[in-house]
């Protein structure tokens, strides 16, 4: 799997850092989801990692980023509130459809729940809402404050210690959670809701819990966490939110069977002898079938791409040196020749025709490609000059200087 460091500009113009944790090379995202932190934590608390790590590894993108003022991210935490961090996660899913493509999955631990089940009517492209330890609305954070309201009500700013650090906050604080009090807002979620608690849970009460359940209309689902703490700290935990998520994500994400398989690293239908290319992404990223195999290609950062997988002339020189390689053994072999190991090295270039040597004709920019052959073993200099010339004769070698006809076609319209 592979982390892609991302930042994009907030409501304030501010930059906030985030991750995206992407699928394994050989797993195809099926979709992307947000995760939205607890109150004073940020993006690289265990329980989110291990959790959209998992989530990957099904196929399931998840970007995960520090609100204002926290972590990596810019801003003054003194300054932010509920609603800020709800306009965080609409820029953070804004960012996700510039670049990817939008989130169809939301999930908040904490505060974070409650976060995202005020966001979630204000983005389309979600489907489904998942709540971990959630309140279910955002003024049940007062409680943390404890006797810092009267200091916050005289001074307009007070320092309180939340989860053994301090922070400074303002007045305005706790105004905005005092304008989330009312749970209404649920029974017009229409997505489907999956709320995770744990009975013991210390911080957040499981009544939030039920109220969240109570007040929101079907399609929605509880999952208890038995002795789960609030911080899923035991990796168990962390996993089991994972595993069963993505169970019912299946069903509520109205995946095709296909992208299900895909989430589960299973390659579509392909017949044999045929190669089928999907889009992984509205930029670069490709999923490469064949019958029995699976990879991806991209492009490079540079250029606009997540660098997930090979270039499609990268690709083009694996099989040339692939090729190149099995016909040297295949030949080695036959001839009983001393060849212990064979590298084939290769590059692509666009050169002007004036400047290749080896090129017989042709004008302007032309395609070049340099072969390099590291041959080890007890071999003479003319074995060496035979299996030079038998690298010429490599299918795909062939293939590529005979031009080959390609025809293009359009198969039958499914949008």
């Amino acid at each position: 799997m592979a982390r892609i460091k991302v930042e994009f500009k907030n409501a304030e113009g501010q930059t906030l850092a985030g991750l995206l944790e992407t699928p394994p090379q050989a797993v195809p995202i099926a979709r992307y989801a947000l995760f939205a932190h607890c109150f004073t934590c940020g993006k690289d608390i265990a329980a989110a990692s291990r959790i959209s790590r998992a989530l990957a590894g099904r196929g399931i993108a998840v970007l995960r980023f520090d609100f204002t003022g926290l972590g990596n991210s810019d801003g003054d935490f003194a300054n932010t509130n509920f609603s800020s961090n709800v306009q965080d996660l609409l820029a953070a899913a804004e960012a996700l459809k510039e670049h990817y493509r939008s989130p169809a999955l939301l999930i908040g631990h904490s505060l974070g729940g409650a976060a995202v089940l005020a966001a979630a009517s204000q983005l389309d492209s979600v489907e489904a809402v998942v709540t971990i330890g959630a309140p279910a609305t955002a003024s049940h954070v007062r409680h943390l404050f404890g006797t810092a309201q009267a200091e916050l009500d005289e001074a307009g700013e007070a320092e309180v210690e939340i989860g053994s650090r301090s922070f400074r906050v303002k007045r305005q604080l706790l105004d905005d959670l005092n304008r989330y009090c009312d749970a209404s807002h649920l029974r017009n979620l229409n997505r489907a809701l999956l709320v995770f608690h744990a009975p013991l849970d210390q911080i957040v009460s499981i009544d939030e819990a039920a109220r969240i359940y109570q007040t929101a209309r079907h399609p929605k689902s509880f999952i208890s966490l038995d002795q789960a703490d609030h911080m899923l700290s035991n990796r168990e935990d962390a996993e089991y939110v994972a595993e069963t998520l993505i169970a019912w994500a299946g069903r509520y994400l109205n995946l095709s069977r296909r992208e299900f398989e895909h989430s589960y690293g299973t390659a579509p239908p392909v017949e044999s002898g045929e190669v089928l290319v999907t889009e992984l992404d509205r930029k670069f990223l490709r999923g490469l079938y064949t019958r029995n195999h699976q990879s991806m290609s991209d492009e490079p950062q540079s250029v606009g791409g997540q660098d997930l997988g090979p270039s499609p002339y990268d690709l083009l020189l694996m099989a040339l040196g692939s090729c190149t390689s099995m016909t040297l053994r295949m030949y080695a072999n036959q001839k009983r020749l001393r060849l212990d190991s064979i590298e084939v090295r290769l590059r692509h270039d666009r050169v002007h025709a004036d400047d290749c040597a080896e090129c017989v004709e042709g004008t302007g920019k032309i395609d070049r490609i340099t072969r390099s052959l590291t041959l080890s073993g007890d071999l003479t200099t003319a074995q060496r000059q035979r299996l030079l010339e038998i690298a010429d004769r490599c299918p795909v070698h062939r293939t590529l200087e005979n031009e080959p006809t390609i025809t293009t076609q359009i198969d039958h319209d499914t949008g």
